[in-house]
């Protein structure tokens, strides 16, 4: 996001006898949106939303259009549905991509021409206001395909090419790996969307900063989505498990897509609407690192005089969020112990930098 004066988010880790003792995060300082948004038309909003958001674009679009047409109560039929959860699902897999990419293989120069080759792909799904058929669509996911296994990750989800770059990443994250105490697993859905967009109108905007269900912030993302959906256990380390999650999850969007992209087979709760009363009404998106919010309230004549959004980066960076359960009494298995505490904080993906320090203190 580029509005923010400080889009940056700090992380203070504490070891005692490698011990990770605690965990400090200072936040980043959100965009002022709502200030922005407030008098303003909907439609000059929605016009000059791609402008403030670096990342997934269309998601922030998605979710800010939804939100307006439910507090409309305008009714969206199928065929434009099921061309914004196309473009969601497109923009998901480009985010992902580049996610592992930056937090993961930055320094392997061979996987940069087909990570290109992918977003070259996935841009013909994204800047198209209608939906791509034909020759076009083909040749698309036709070098998506091509690109992802030059990658070494094939189509059978959760498998990887021996020797290919993120196979060599995920050796090396379990050599770096940290051994974490046992920790009680939460998850964000499309089942806690009612509780969330009720409290973005009704508290105050500390909840978007900071929020909470029940006092607990759970884990939003791809491996958020994995263990919703198929019920698994958690099993190998957390960076391990969240970056094998990202790949997995690239490969299944992208059959979706070679598939015809159909909305009856589209994944639960990519974009859902929720009216909250006259001219008041929130939306979701399941965008790459997680659940998405947008709410609004409309005056009487469609001016936006309020406007609250929720992004997955609050909940996964939460002070005590799923980070800080992580990495909170993890004992450090190997020097230096700086790589595996950044990789699990790049595997949850945020949608800020961050910086990290560590500091000594006596006994844990």
């Amino acid at each position: 996001m580029s509005l923010a004066s400080r889009n940056k988010i700090d992380v203070t880790v504490s070891i005692a006898a490698d011990v990770i003792a605690a965990v400090e995060i200072v936040p980043r300082a959100r965009p002022p949106l709502a200030w922005l948004f407030a008098g303003k038309q909907a439609s000059s909003v929605l016009e000059g939303l791609p402008r403030l958001f670096a990342l997934c674009a269309a998601a922030q679009q998605s979710a800010l259009l939804a939100a307006i047409e439910a507090a409309r109560e305008e009714e969206i039929i199928l065929a434009t549905k099921q061309h914004r959860i196309t473009l969601v699902v497109a923009e998901r897999i480009a985010e992902l991509l580049r996610g592992l990419f930056v937090g993961h293989l930055t320094p392997n120069v061979g996987s940069a021409a087909a990570v290109r080759s992918v977003m070259h792909g996935i841009s013909v799904f994204i800047g198209s206001e209608q939906p791509i058929r034909g020759p076009a669509r083909r040749e698309a996911i036709a070098r998506i395909g091509a690109a992802m296994a030059a990658l070494g990750i094939t189509r059978e989800a959760g498998a990887l090419k021996s020797g290919s770059p993120f196979a060599l990443r995920i050796a090396e994250l379990d050599e770096v790996d940290l051994k974490s105490i046992s920790i009680e697993h939460s998850f964000l859905s499309v089942a806690d969307d009612r509780n969330i967009v009720e409290r973005l109108l009704a508290d105050d905007d500390t909840f978007c900063c900071c929020p909470d269900l029940e006092g607990h912030a759970p884990e939003t993302g791809p491996l958020a989505r994995q263990m919703t959906r198929d019920r698994l256990p958690p099993g190998r380390p957390a960076a391990v498990e969240r970056l094998m999650a990202r790949i997995t999850e690239m490969v299944r969007l992208c059959a979706w897509l070679e598939a015809g992209a159909h909305l009856e087979s589209a994944e639960h709760g990519i974009i859902e609407s929720y009216r909250l009363g006259p001219g008041r009404a929130a939306a979701a998106v399941e965008c790459a690192r997680g659940r998405l919010y947008h709410a609004v309230e409309l005056d009487p004549r469609g001016r936006i005089s309020r406007f609250e959004f929720l992004a997955p980066t609050e909940w996964n960076f939460h002070r005590c969020g799923p980070l800080v359960r992580g990495l909170r009494g993890a004992v450090l298995t190997a020097r230096p112990h700086q790589e595996g505490v950044r990789a699990v904080i790049a595997s949850l993906d945020p949608c800020a930098g961050f910086t990290l320090n560590f500091r000594e203190v006596g006994d844990a």
